[in-house]
């Protein structure tokens, strides 16, 4: 029985999606052992050494008020892994900046995030090639465009 291509898209991402969400306390223990919480975590992934942010627009990626990035930022800065500098031209304005150890701290997240988990380390290598090869990165469709 031929099944309708966005109701086995829909399969397909639940299936990707409940695994996801299995994974939650391997990533709560990451989160865990760094002394992060989830707010830290996104902010670590949003915040660059170089290019500054604005408050104004990490409110607007994160979807939350400005006391709520300040919160968030204030962490950040308590933990050293932050700074807040004024914007070159116009001092009103202050950029937010990972400082060398938010750097350090997102490298470390990173490689506590990206450990695979058990799930994935019992298939077989042509299983693990096959979603390698199928599995979209950022930016990208690896999927091709057949229909």
């Amino acid at each position: 029985m031929a099944r309708d291509k966005n109701a086995l898209a829909a399969q397909v991402w639940k299936q990707m999606f409940d695994f996801f969400m299995r994974g939650a306390p391997q990533r709560g223990k990451v989160l865990a052992r760094l002394g992060l919480t989830p707010n830290d975590a996104r902010a670590l992934s949003a915040l660059d050494p170089v290019v500054g942010r604005t408050m104004r627009s990490l409110s607007d990626e994160w979807g939350c008020d400005a006391s709520n990035t300040t919160w968030i930022v204030d962490r950040l800065e308590k933990r050293g892994f932050a700074e807040r500098r004024s914007k070159v031209g116009d001092r009103r304005v202050k950029l937010v900046l990972l400082t060398r150890e938010g750097v350090k701290a997102r490298q470390r997240l990173v490689q506590g995030m990206y450990e695979p988990p058990a799930e994935l380390l019992k298939l077989s290598r042509e299983q693990l090639e096959t979603l390698a090869r199928i599995v979209p990165t950022r930016g990208e469709s690896r999927a091709g465009s057949s229909t």
